[in-house]
C-alpha cells in the first residue's frame, strides 16, 4: 500500500507570492530527493492556485518529509500566506498518483481544512471550482 498525500493552496495577496515560491521549488526538489517518495507533482491551477499531489511508500516516510528541510519551514508561514490550506491523505494500492479530478473530488468530499488567518469564503466549507484541467 502508498499513502498518497494532496495539499490545495491558494495565495491570498501577489505580494506572498515570491516567498511562497521560493519554500514550494524547494520542498518540491526535496521531495522529489527523500526517502520513500514514490512520485511528486505540482500543479499551477488558475489565481495563485496550486496543487501537490505526492505518493509515499508509507506515512512513515511522508511525515519524515513534512517535518523536516523547508517543507517544515513554510508550514508556519501558511497561515499568513493563504486564504485556503486543505489537505488529504489516503492509502491505496497503486503507486500511481491520482490524476487532477480524483484528487480534487476527495479533496473537497473529505479533506482536512488548515487554519488560516484570513480565511475565504470557500475556505471551511471546501467550495472551490474544479481546478483547470481536470
Amino acid at each position: 500500500m502508498s499513502l498518497v498525500s494532496v495539499t490545495r493552496l491558494r495565495i491570498r495577496k501577489l505580494r506572498f507570492f515570491p516567498g511562497f515560491a521560493l519554500f514550494a521549488v524547494r520542498s518540491s526538489i526535496e521531495a522529489k530527493r527523500a526517502e520513500g517518495n514514490l512520485r511528486t507533482l505540482t500543479i499551477k491551477d488558475r489565481g495563485l492556485t496550486f496543487w501537490t499531489i505526492t505518493v509515499w511508500r508509507d506515512q512513515t516516510a511522508m511525515r519524515a518529509f513534512r517535518n523536516s528541510g523547508s517543507h517544515k519551514m513554510a508550514m508556519p508561514k501558511l497561515a499568513e500566506w493563504c486564504n485556503e490550506a486543505t489537505y488529504i491523505h489516503w492509502e491505496q494500492a497503486s503507486d500511481e498518483a491520482p490524476d487532477l479530478k480524483n484528487a480534487y473530488d476527495r479533496l473537497v468530499a473529505e479533506g482536512v481544512v488548515s487554519r488560516v488567518k484570513h480565511p475565504s469564503s470557500n475556505h471551511a466549507a471546501r467550495t472551490f471550482p474544479v481546478p483547470i484541467g481536470s
